[in-house]
């Protein structure tokens, strides 16, 4: 039971950070983004590494130290504890650098002004191709790729 709170745990501060273009940051909320045309010139398929924030190694030691200590007597159970908090926080870190791992896509686009840029972004609900008028949403530092929107028809006046 202790080990699947932790493995819950883990998951759910995986899932707090993101770069899926989809999800908005609460601090980019109501804030002003420089926008950019550009047109799609590839995409490819990559895979962001997982993070290692201490959490999965901090929670994997406590339940191999506590399974461990269960061992045998006084003395076997503080030996193994010790052993068990190791292998318990080496599993932990593995497992929270898994679980944190994003499969993303590196979308390389042209600008108007004849400019490239090269941007790794988690796969989102829309499979950009190459061709596609796209344009870049940059917010406090971080740029997102986003199909860019149809305008139908002339301005009335």
């Amino acid at each position: 039971m202790k080990k699947l709170l932790i493995a819950a745990a883990v998951v759910t501060l995986a899932a707090c950070s993101t770069t899926s273009p989809d999800v908005v940051q609460r601090g980019d909320a109501q804030r002003m983004s420089q926008v950019q045309d550009g047109t799609v010139l590839s995409v490819r398929p990559v895979t962001v590494d997982g993070s290692q924030s201490g959490v999965g190694g901090v929670a994997g030691g406590v339940v191999g130290a506590i399974a461990g200590s269960n061992v045998g007597g006084r003395r076997e159970g503080q030996i193994v504890g010790v052993l068990g908090a190791v292998a318990g926080a080496a599993l932990g870190n593995a497992i929270e650098r898994n679980v944190t791992k994003e499969e993303a896509v590196e979308i390389l686009v042209q600008l108007r002004n004849g400019e490239r840029r090269a941007i790794v972004q988690a796969k989102g609900n829309e499979t950009l191709n190459p061709g596609e008028a796209v344009i870049l949403v940059t917010t406090g530092g971080k740029t997102r790729v986003t199909r860019a929107p149809v305008i139908s028809g002339a301005a009335k006046s």
